[in-house]
């Protein structure tokens, strides 16, 4: 629950992209509720990026990094320092997204007040199309790739009530989310293993798992960059499975995806992952080498195998 004088501290990744770092921070640092602290993790520790972070008009630390952590080691990194700053809740961002506004964090600090959540998150909406989702998400079986789709009750376009401005359950991670102390406490940091790819989905599993309230704030959004390109429509749209176009991606989406499936909560979707996986490499894009390559990879991770390729 929040309260009166609870310290907010944003936590910012990033990796070689000072431009767009410098749109993101534009925004994170002049909030209508002003962030406490901002922490910056520089994956590439460039000395343009710590003076972009310097020149802030809020407290700031740059904490550079020598060596590639990620966006897991990265996040680690910066929420464990946000906690050791006395963090009451951590903001965390990422340096190719923005908040939508000035307003989100004071939103998504009312809606976790409201709804006594410990983690909440904004929709995460494609940055040139404000009503399409970066991500497509699934809401019970039906995948939704339109933010107005999300609401449960109410006709596309129109307005969510204070009732109805929770998807519980369900959150996009680092993308705006925002963890109060307890919820760190309690579900830990990302997996520095992970690298990327896959290390928000393992957050979210012991998220759910941790028994405590969380979801997607409604009526706020946080602005990505398209991400939904690879995700591949089968059996006519009903399904998507996930092909990243670089090789790179692709090994790190998959190895990941082998631990997951491996962990307690995630088990159950072993079967469906197989049928998901086997459909559009076997049938829909006939590229039996292709679905080898995705077994050996997720068997890498099954068996936590958790190597950079060379």
């Amino acid at each position: 629950m929040t309260k009166a004088g609870d310290r907010v501290v944003a936590v910012v990744v990033t990796h070689r992209r000072v431009a767009l770092l410098a749109e993101s921070l534009a925004v994170v640092s002049t909030q209508d509720r002003p962030v406490d602290h901002l922490v910056v993790v520089d994956n590439a520790d460039e000395p343009a990026v710590a003076e972009l972070v310097a020149s802030q008009p809020i407290p700031t630390t740059y904490l550079g990094s020598q060596r590639n952590l990620g966006g897991a080691g990265g996040f680690a990194l910066g929420m464990l320092h946000a906690l050791a700053l006395g963090a009451d809740w951590v903001w965390c961002a990422d340096d190719d997204g923005r908040p939508d506004g000035p307003s989100v964090l004071s939103t998504l600090l009312d809606c976790a007040a409201r709804h006594g959540l410990d983690e909440v998150s904004p929709v995460v909406a494609n940055i040139d199309d404000l009503d399409t989702l970066a991500f497509p998400l699934r809401r019970g079986l039906v995948w939704r790739r339109r933010r107005s789709e999300l609401f449960a009750d109410t006709d596309a376009g129109s307005a969510a009530s204070e009732s109805d401005d929770l998807l519980p359950g369900i959150a996009s991670l680092m993308n705006g989310a925002l963890f109060s102390a307890r919820a760190i406490d309690e579900i830990g940091v990302p997996d520095l293993r992970l690298f990327f790819r896959g290390d928000e989905v393992e957050m979210h599993r012991r998220l759910q798992r941790s028994g405590l309230k969380f979801g997607t704030c409604l009526t706020t959004g946080y602005l990505h960059p398209d991400g939904s390109a690879e995700f591949r429509p089968i059996l006519g749209g009903r399904m998507h499975t996930q092909y990243p176009d670089d090789d790179t991606k692709r090994y790190f989406t998959y190895r990941n995806r082998g631990y997951l499936m491996s962990q307690p909560g995630m088990r159950k979707l072993l079967p469906q992952e197989y049928a998901r996986f086997g459909w559009y490499f076997l049938v829909q894009q006939r590229d039996p080498r292709g679905f080898a390559e995705w077994v050996r990879l997720r068997r890498l991770g099954r068996r936590e195998r958790f190597s950079r390729p060379s």
